[in-house]
């Protein structure tokens, strides 16, 4: 049967890492693909506990429709830990979402037409790419240096014609691990606070610092320009598919009509576990856990890196998060590579998708958070062997 679907549909493509998850989902294969958290920190029997909890003291109420805008005592715990941090987001400035990636979503119903500009760093996150693609816009891309986002270059963009969106990741950017400078933040948020373009700040591993300083988010330098979204994805866990949106009254009132029309409220069950989980555990010991973990995983991959692989290679050190980024001599293909690597049951993710504007063919990202020691030695190992055999 001949379907007729939506012209939008003709142009979105899949999720690149989503069809690489399905080849590389073998336990013999040693995959740095993915960007999953280390399921070995998921705090199991603590979430069960407070499921159970919950569910026993008030199960008919949690499961009965609820707001769209989200459990509020969850959305106050989220303000308070912005207020520790400095910023002041009052709790009706806060939507919870399905994962930040229903946030991304919501961004792109409440503001974007067809043809509109959307300005991307250059890479960019696949996620928010292919969710801002369903609207159709107008891509432009701004290059990212080792301490964020070229400047110059975003000034002059921004001069050619202001676009009406830009997502930017400022704390340990997916894919590349940059993040940016305090000097590039101020800079960023005065060439933006000149124009009326709305900034998507996405800070999914802002919490997941493990050297260096805490630095300003662009919502405390551009308040009223920047919608801030979060999740407890990366230090809770993802299967709770809880995100937030932080955003001004003006902003929130169309984020929520646009989130009741998509499925009126996300799953009432885990925003009450969760709030139970944060109220029974200290969230703050839990994610300095991560934090060790991940430094040490973070470590001995750069060191891997460092000791095996052809000095021709360059790959980024990032200060948290959960990827670092991988630069191979220009001309060298990072998707022939992947399938010269996958041969050798080690796999990564090529750098091509996360460029809306081509380009990235000599680039790939390494997930470091999902892999114990023991595989991230032999995985860069067999990586390093297939680079060596491609030079």
């Amino acid at each position: 049967m001949n379907y007729t679907f939506a012209d939008r549909m003709q142009k979105i493509r899949k999720s690149f890492i989503r069809e690489i998850l399905k080849v590389t989902g073998q336990p013999d294969v040693i995959s740095f693909a993915g960007g999953l958290p280390n399921p070995a920190l998921f705090p199991v029997k603590e979430v069960a506990d407070a499921a159970a909890k919950v569910l026993a003291e008030n199960g008919a109420d949690i499961l009965q429709y609820r707001t769209s805008e989200g459990h509020r005592p969850l959305r106050e715990f989220i303000s308070q830990r912005y207020r520790q941090k400095g910023l002041d987001i009052p709790p009706d400035e806060i939507l919870l979402t399905t994962g930040s990636q229903q946030g991304l979503d919501l961004i792109g119903k409440v503001f974007l037409n067809r043809g509109d500009r959307v300005l991307l760093e250059r890479p960019s996150y696949l996620g928010a790419i292919q969710a801002f693609e369903l609207h159709e816009p107008d891509f432009t891309v701004v290059p990212l240096r080792d301490d964020g986002i070229d400047t110059e270059a975003l000034a002059a963009e921004i001069q050619r014609a202001t676009p009406k969106l830009m997502y930017t990741v400022p704390n340990f950017q997916n894919p590349s691990g940059i993040t940016y400078s305090a000097a590039k933040r101020l800079k960023t948020a005065e060439i933006m606070a000149e124009t009326c373009c709305i900034v998507a700040e996405d800070d999914p591993y802002g919490e997941l610092r493990f050297m260096g300083e805490h630095l300003p988010t662009m919502r405390s330098l551009l308040p009223d320009n920047t919608v801030l979204l979060g999740t407890f994805s990366k230090i809770i866990a993802p299967g709770l598919r809880i995100g937030w949106i932080c955003a001004k009254p003006e902003i929130m009132e169309r984020l929520i009509i646009a989130k009741q029309a998509t499925d009126l409220h996300s799953d009432a069950l885990a925003q009450w576990t969760a709030y139970q989980y944060l109220l029974d555990n200290d969230m703050d010991a839990h994610i300095e856990k991560i934090r060790d973990r991940y430094k040490r995983q973070r470590d001995l991959m750069v060191e891997m890196l460092a000791a095996h692989c052809p000095p021709e290679i360059s790959y980024t050190q990032p200060e948290g998060g959960m990827f670092l980024w991988v630069t191979l001599p220009e001309g060298m293909s990072s998707l022939k590579l992947f399938d010269q690597a996958l041969a050798e049951k080690v796999a990564f993710v090529p750098g091509h998708p996360f460029y809306v504007d081509g380009g990235g063919d000599n680039t790939l990202r390494l997930n470091f958070s999902n892999s114990d020691e023991e595989r991230i030695e032999e995985g860069i190992r067999r990586l390093a062997r297939v680079m060596k055999q491609s030079l």
